[in-house]
């Protein structure tokens, strides 16, 4: 007999081998798509879908380590007659959702979450789904799988098959020590994000992610969040009155447009600057001084001065600028991968022309599922902050700025062109944490957050002024767009328009153009036709995104918060409580069709996320 000691790493282990096999029965189901997947690929899918594996394992497992203390220290425990029986009951459980999401994958094509919850009142429709499924089959890897792995735990796992040493209160000790080590597994090791989905992405291929994820983590994870994405809850108009009034506003677009940028097919250069609120930009009417080298690019090229986030956070503001598409309230589209998966990037739009992709990230790519997005994207170069030494992070996030410039300039210097290029900043983002003298006087977090503004724009400037030394600059355009905006310096309330006031300025050598300021209203969800449209691209799958160099009607900006919107015209700008459902604060002259557009706009683009 085994010591007792052994029992809790072993049980864990017990549940991996299980997830592993689950994998390989995913994987064998489905050979119409891993057939097609290399080597590589296939052993892939086991390695980058362990961390969910391990995290999984430690929940199931959590139970079972308490027991085996509890009985360590109280004898008359039956414990491993309580564990055998948890851990069957299990086995069971899951086996049976295996089995059901081997079929579903074939009609659905994503794997077993929250969704059959959605037909808890129509079964019917979850049955259509299903009709075919060859049901035998599906019993006997369901009843195999319990019955195999109930074997196997009897045989070299049950509890009853190990001894107490001598020294039971070491043995207790070390139990516990185990039972406080399942933390680490279960929030996927010592890093700072916790682990997500975008563990498991590191294909370009949906199919390849799809079965690196681990089942009933990822059914957990959705069932959890299920109560977010399950029914609209922002019905103000009937569903044809809101898409009218939408449609409206995209049909007003003309289809002539400025032209900015050199004939060809110029670089994009797409620097995404963290909580660049205009508060701090001079040329937009913030604070002089803090950021003198993003105002005189502003100057060199063509800057907007009536542009707002979409959003109140970076996975929210990195949807609407890549993706061209509308912010939810209360969740965002890149906690759901099968959502965000079906959206179209600048990444993959550019790719398709001919262009080079990389992104540039000096903290964690997993942050906030943001990792699975990227991926779907299809760039072809993912830097983050394990490219960089440890001696250039920050405390909490990564790699300094200037460092991150450092990395793209020398990257840059051998890239093919065409290519597009989105780069993060970080060093802006709370604690503002700085490796440069502060400029201003510290002395609360307001100066903080205007010292690490300022430090963000001197790594900009040196960047800019050793990029334009190199051949690539001259047939660039640069695009600089914060990723939301900043309370600070005024402790603005989380719904006031001020908030979200970011700069957006095209400049560099392929600008044909300098020194032109545009008023027009817009948001990040425009981006994507302004910049496809100066570039002779297609741009119609971006159906959310204006080309604010078109003439329109209806000029407007809209974003949300939580849980509420703003919406924006020449007239002014009403805010909104989805709670409450009423007016939080609105401009003299703004009017109830305003107001009702702004309601329509909501309803309808939360429509069509549910509809991902």
């Amino acid at each position: 007999m085994k010591k007792a000691i052994y029992f809790q790493p072993l049980y864990f282990l017990f549940w991996v081998l299980f997830f592993i096999v689950s994998r390989a029965a995913f994987l064998l189901y489905n050979l119409d798509n891993s057939s097609e997947l290399t080597t590589a690929d296939l052993a892939g899918t086991f390695l980058y879908g362990s961390r969910l594996d391990f995290s999984f394992a430690s929940y199931l497992s959590a139970l079972p380590f308490i027991i085996a203390f509890v009985g360590i220290v109280w004898k008359r425990l039956p414990a491993a007659g309580i564990i055998r029986w948890y851990t069957f009951v299990l086995l069971g459980i899951m086996s049976v959702l295996l089995a059901a999401d081997l079929e579903l994958y074939k009609h659905w094509g994503f794997r077993l979450d929250s969704t059959p919850l959605q037909y808890l009142n129509t079964p019917t429709e979850m049955m259509a789904s299903t009709g075919s499924a060859p049901i035998l089959l599906l019993s006997f890897v369901a009843l195999a799988l319990t019955g195999i792995f109930a074997l196997i735990y009897k045989l070299y796992f049950d509890l009853r098959n190990y001894r107490s040493g001598h020294s039971s209160w070491v043995t207790a000790v070390l139990s516990f020590i185990f039972i406080a080590l399942l933390i680490l597994p279960m929030r996927g090791g010592v890093q700072q994000i916790p682990i997500n989905q975008s563990t498991a992405y590191f294909s370009d291929r949906p199919f390849t992610n799809h079965a690196s994820l681990n089942m009933p983590w990822n059914m957990l994870h959705s069932i959890l969040k299920y109560g977010e994405q399950s029914k609209n809850p922002y019905l103000y108009l009937p569903a044809d009155s809101a898409a009218h009034k939408v449609q409206q506003l995209y049909a007003a677009v003309s289809d002539s447009s400025q032209q900015l940028v050199k004939p060809g097919k110029p670089n994009v250069l797409l620097i995404i600057l963290e909580s660049y609120t205009a508060k701090m930009v001079e040329h937009l009417g913030g604070e002089k001084g803090i950021t003198p080298n993003l105002d005189r690019l502003a100057k060199e090229g063509v800057t907007f001065t009536n542009f707002y986030a979409s959003g109140d956070r970076s996975q929210k503001g990195m949807v609407s600028i890549l993706s061209g598409y509308p912010v939810q309230p209360a969740t965002s589209i890149v906690k759901v991968p099968k959502k965000s998966e079906k959206l179209p990037q600048l990444s993959h739009t550019f790719e398709q022309h001919g262009y080079k992709t990389s992104f540039y990230y000096g903290g964690e790519l997993e942050f906030a599922n943001l990792k699975s997005y990227f991926v779907n994207g299809g760039y072809d170069k993912l830097i983050d902050k394990y490219a960089f030494p440890e001696e250039s992070y920050n405390s909490k996030w990564g790699a300094h700025d200037h460092v991150l410039f450092e990395r793209v300039l020398k990257d840059l210097k051998s890239e093919k062109e065409p290519f597009f290029s989105t780069v993060y900043t970080l060093s802006s983002h709370e604690p503002f944490e700085i490796p440069i003298k502060p400029k201003f006087p510290v002395t609360d977090e307001i100066s903080k957050f205007r010292n690490s503004v300022y430090y963000t724009d001197w790594a900009l400037g040196n960047f800019i002024s050793v990029a334009k030394k190199e051949p690539w600059w001259q047939h660039t355009l640069l695009v600089l767009v914060a990723d939301h905006g900043h309370p600070y310096p005024n402790n603005d309330p989380n719904h006031v328009p001020s908030k979200f006031h970011i700069p957006f300025i095209l400049t560099g050598g392929a600008l044909t153009t300098h020194g032109q300021t545009i008023d027009m209203l817009g948001s990040q969800t425009d981006i994507a036709a302004t910049i496809l449209s100066q570039l002779h691209l297609p741009h119609n799958e971006y159906v959310w995104s204006r080309n604010l160099l078109a003439a329109t009607t209806n000029p407007f900006a809209f974003y949300v918060f939580q849980d509420g919107f703003g919406y924006l015209t020449p007239a002014g700008a009403v805010t909104f409580d989805n709670t409450s459902k009423k007016v939080i604060t609105n401009d003299e002259a703004v009017t109830e069709e305003q107001l009702e557009m702004g309601k329509a706009y909501l309803q309808y683009s939360f429509d069509d996320f549910l509809k991902k």
